[in-house]
């Protein structure tokens, strides 16, 4: 991941995500709970705005302090069917609008993951609103058991339970070992709170926040996962949704945890689409002079990961890895990203020929998350949300002969998004049943068709489950979180007109991205 802290962090988190599958029903699922039963009370709470900076170390803090922003800590109920029990709090930041005159209300932003901290998203979104941003209340919000909300961590050994299932069966059960005791370590130590970790939880988190700020509606900037979280929020409370934004979005019918189940084919095209900016630089990176000699270079080091692991900065990167590393870097077809994923293709293949090899710093980065337990709250929660939406299948057989089945259309990637993960052995059910996603709300929708992460079709879909939405499709890109991220005035300028007069296009607008050189 490169450029600014939310593609970093976004972007990485929804890279770890697994795919996404069957849609069963949950066993013994409670009543729906409406926000407002029994919420008087914490609906009355009066924030206590201060500073957000947390001693000389916070350097998040501080930059949210030096740009005007303050924050807050808002009091929810763990179980809202239980609302005057056991509370939990949830931080937050706020960037108050500067045209008072002109104030269109609260706009609420998440950047996905699930399980992305949200607080400093206000400042970059504050600059790519432009003169609009000036006229809401930007929200950063961290969610339920996120960032410097109430903490959750299962105290893994890594900050991803995302792996490849690798060539055979011996090593799909060590992966499916590995799942299960991810599952095992969080039911060990938060028990009590994953019944409680949910979408449609945060929702009714997010509508609680909304009046507490005495707000009637709010305004929605959603990317990823956060465009579900979005819809969740439509479906559920419909009548306090202002202007809606759903940025590179799943399909609601299809989310869960393994949300990359289809992604397979899309990223297979990314790596031969890279493999060809590659080869048109092979003066820099040395890697073959054409896409096919690059391809060849990859498969090389993927068999080479086959037989025994590649030492890297000190790491051992095995073939359940390697696909991880790939995937990692394709969600973003810009030539600073696709510099990074060559760089870190040099450096494996310098560790296949010379025994090892001393990483980037990006890639030091990535292999510190992949191997180490340093944002094991990361994978933790995003496990305990995915796994507490929606149940998946839970005989490791299923899995198994769903990567057996797509090794040759899926030869490289097949294997790692399709492969098992933790929820196989959650050990509480989803209490609810999935959201069903079928509403008028006005909402604006962007997606790219190169999209590697949540693919052009989920945005469609997304389209279709919003019947009263508008899709902005941005062609001939391959990007995950278009809108200020991606720098396509088309998209912006449209966006930006839609949260400026809370006016729809009249009809589906198609944008056309740029070729990389």
């Amino acid at each position: 991941m490169t450029g600014n802290r939310w593609t970093t962090t976004a972007m990485r988190m929804v890279a770890a995500l697994t795919v996404l599958g069957i849609t069963v029903t949950a066993v013994g699922p409670v009543p729906a709970v409406a926000a407002a039963d029994g919420l008087a009370g914490a609906q009355r709470q009066r924030l206590d705005w201060h500073t957000c900076q947390r001693g000389s170390a916070d350097a998040a803090g501080a930059e949210l302090d030096r740009a005007g922003a303050t924050c807050t800590e808002l009091t929810v109920p763990l179980d809202y069917a239980r609302p005057d029990g056991r509370t939990i709090t949830l931080a937050l930041s706020r960037l108050r609008a500067t045209d008072t005159a002109h104030r269109l209300g609260v706009l609420l932003l998440n950047t996905g993951g699930p399980g992305a901290p949200g607080m400093s998203d206000v400042l970059p979104i504050r600059q790519w609103l432009g003169d609009v941003g000036a006229r809401f209340d930007l929200i950063g919000l961290d969610p339920r058991f996120v960032g410097r909300s109430t903490p959750l961590d299962c105290g893994w050994s890594t900050g991803t339970w995302t792996r490849s299932a690798g060539p055979d069966r011996a090593t799909f059960d060590r992966l499916t070992a590995f799942e299960r005791d991810l599952a095992a370590r969080c039911a060990r130590r938060h028990a009590d709170l994953l019944p409680h970790i949910n979408t449609r939880n945060t929702a009714r988190d997010i509508d609680l926040l909304r009046a507490v700020l005495g707000e009637q509606k709010l305004s929605y900037l959603g990317y990823s996962y956060g465009t579900y979280l979005g819809a969740v929020y439509t479906q559920m409370f419909p009548a306090r949704a202002d202007r809606f934004v759903l940025d590179s979005a799943v399909d609601p019918a299809s989310y869960g945890a393994r949300v990359l189940r289809e992604a397979g084919p899309a990223n297979e095209v990314a790596l031969r689409d890279w493999a060809d900016w590659v080869a048109r630089h092979h003066d820099r990176y040395g890697l073959g002079g054409t896409g096919q000699e690059v391809l060849a270079v990859v498969d090389g080091i993927l068999a080479a990961a086959t037989r025994r692991p590649i030492e890297v900065g000190g790491y051992e990167v095995d073939r359940q890895s390697v696909p991880y590393l790939l995937l990692n870097r394709l969600s973003d077809d810009r030539d600073e990203t696709q510099a990074d994923l060559a760089e870190t293709v040099q450096v494996l293949r310098r560790a296949v020929v010379s025994g090892s090899a001393t990483p980037t710093a990006s890639l030091a980065d990535t292999l510190s998350f992949l191997f180490t337990g340093a944002q094991s709250a990361t994978g933790s929660v995003q496990a305990a949300i995915l796994c507490g939406d929606v149940p998946v299948r839970r005989d490791p057989g299923d899995y198994w002969r769903d990567v057996r089945q797509h090794r040759t259309s899926e030869p490289r990637f097949g294997e790692l998004t399709r492969a098992i993960n933790p929820c196989a052995f959650w050990p509480a059910q989803p209490r609810e049943r999935p959201t069903v996603v079928q509403n008028a709300v006005p909402t604006l929708i962007v997606q790219s068709t190169g999209d590697t992460r949540t693919i052009y079709r989920h945005g469609q879909a997304m389209h279709r489950a919003l019947t009263g939405s508008r899709l902005i499709t941005l062609r001939d890109a391959r990007i995950h979180g278009v809108f200020g991220n991606y720098g396509n005035t088309c998209v912006d300028d449209a966006v930006v007109a839609y949260l400026a007069d809370g006016q729809l296009p009249a009809r589906d607008l198609d944008c056309v991205g740029h070729t990389s050189q």
